[in-house]
């Protein structure tokens, strides 16, 4: 049986793959400075990729991709007209 997506935000949904591929790095504990990550530095480079998304929506990505990057998993593109 088939789960309904819950995810509505077209806008973000249509980005994910490309701002997931744009802040990965700066998840990667290879990439770690004294132990921490470059998580401020994402919020900057996903606001100057995506200059016209809202503040809340590059927040609602930064903790999408951390969250999809810390179960270990990559992004599946969204293909056209399947949903």
């Amino acid at each position: 049986m088939m789960q309904e997506d819950r995810r509505k935000d077209i806008q973000i949904r249509e980005v994910f793959v490309e701002a997931y591929d744009l802040l990965e790095p700066f998840f990667d504990p290879a990439n770690n400075w004294a132990g921490q990550t470059h998580e401020h530095f994402a919020f900057r480079a996903l606001h100057e990729r995506f200059p016209d998304l809202p503040a809340n929506q590059v927040l609602v990505l930064v903790t999408a991709a951390k969250r999809v990057f810390a179960a270990g998993i990559r992004p599946i593109p969204h293909a056209e007209g399947l949903g």
